[in-house]
């Protein structure tokens, strides 16, 4: 079968603009379209997709996500030439894949990119491709002018793939924000921690986005956005029913790029006072403090010999005695996560005493002008 003579673009954000870019040096003609109407001045442009579409053997499209992807597919469908081949390389969910690749049949070929800006300019993206034998043979030269190919078994499949790599990458930026947190803690310069970073398993990471992560970060363009990975890490954990934390803590501005999430400084001082408090009451005893820590309707449950326990603070107020455990030199307490949600949040800690070691877990709330404990349940081991 043919390769394709003539490219339809539909979408240049960033990582579009970049693909028809790279294509248009490559001696394909390529026609661009998106709904922003701005030109990216490099290939020919048009206003209505359909004439784009009309024009094109292939289709690629470039877009945010599912929804985008099935509006604009909606609009051109009638103008798709017969033999027009439907590239897709936007993030979607599994199951939005598949149902493209039912719709559009055989044409269809789903292939998520791995990589960024910098990577689809310089035809170095890695792309995920599930298509029939005779689509993937057709778009084959489009895909290696772009980067390296490897095939799945089904759109769907490369959907997943595409979302399960993109979580390893926030699972990467969080470790990184911990990392810098860390080193702040600690008073050490920024740019001798990111030396070091980039001598480990985060290295890669760091060397690529070291222009955000400086004390003075220079004024770069976004390359992926914390607005786009947080979209796909929702996308993955609808897909998977598997909550995800890192759908959570990807905080920054939506527009910002990603490493910017790994700059975000820790919670505010509020948040672990009452937390604070509570360690405190166990340190000393003293059940004044978990009056400080708890509001007055919270509750504190677990597992207690075997049993299901629901005390209301004054209930365990009672436990303690007003003095310090007698092997207390001995114990260790550690707020292992926080995060925040607004006016609430959660948070975890592991306390050490003696020869029990126990998991506490945290549903804070800001009222009356401050964070406190608004329940508490725990894990004995």
């Amino acid at each position: 079968m043919t390769a394709p003579h003539t490219i339809a673009v539909l979408g240049l954000g960033r990582m579009g603009a970049a693909i028809a870019t790279r294509l248009a040096e490559h001696d394909w003609d390529v026609v661009g379209w998106t709904r922003s109407g701005r030109s990216a001045g490099t290939f020919q442009m048009s206003d209505d997709p359909k004439d784009a579409v009309a024009k094109a053997d292939l289709v690629l499209l470039a877009l945010f996500d599912g929804r985008a992807c099935r509006q604009v597919l909606d609009h051109v469908r009638e103008s798709l030439g017969e033999g027009t081949v439907v590239l897709n390389t936007s993030t979607i969910a599994p199951a939005e894949a598949a149902d493209l690749a039912r719709w559009l049949g055989p044409a269809y070929v789903h292939a998520p990119v791995l990589g960024s800006v910098p990577a689809a300019a310089g035809g170095d993206l890695r792309i995920l491709v599930g298509a029939d034998q005779g689509a993937f043979d057709r778009v084959r030269p489009v895909l290696e002018a772009l980067g390296t190919v490897r095939r799945v078994e089904d759109a769907a499949t490369a959907a997943a793939l595409k979302l399960i790599a993109n979580h390893s990458l926030a699972g990467a930026v969080l470790a990184l924000r911990d990392s810098l947190r860390q080193a702040d803690a600690l008073g050490l310069p920024r740019a001798q921690v990111l030396d070091v970073l980039e001598l480990g398993q985060l290295g890669a990471l760091v060397a690529r986005k070291r222009a955000f992560l400086s004390e003075e970060p220079a004024t770069v363009a976004p390359q992926f956005t914390i607005g786009a990975l947080a979209k796909d890490m929702a996308l993955l954990a609808d897909a998977s029913g598997t909550p995800l934390r890192s759908a959570a803590g990807l905080a920054g501005p939506p527009d910002a790029d990603i490493a910017l999430a790994a700059t975000v400084p820790a919670v505010d001082e509020a948040v672990l006072e009452p937390l604070r408090a509570y360690i405190r009451g166990h340190a000393t005893g003293d059940p004044a403090h978990f009056r400080d820590a708890f509001l007055p309707s919270a509750h504190i449950e677990g597992i207690r010999d075997g049993a299901f326990v629901s005390w209301g603070l004054e209930e365990y107020c009672a436990l303690f005695q007003g003095r310090p455990a007698p092997d207390e030199p001995a114990r260790s307490r550690r707020i292992d996560a926080v995060d925040v949600h607004g006016t609430v949040a959660t948070a975890s800690m592991t306390l050490r005493h003696g020869a029990d070691t126990f998991t506490d877990i945290f549903l804070l709330v800001h009222v009356d002008g401050g964070w406190h404990i608004a329940n508490k349940v725990y894990h004995r081991r």
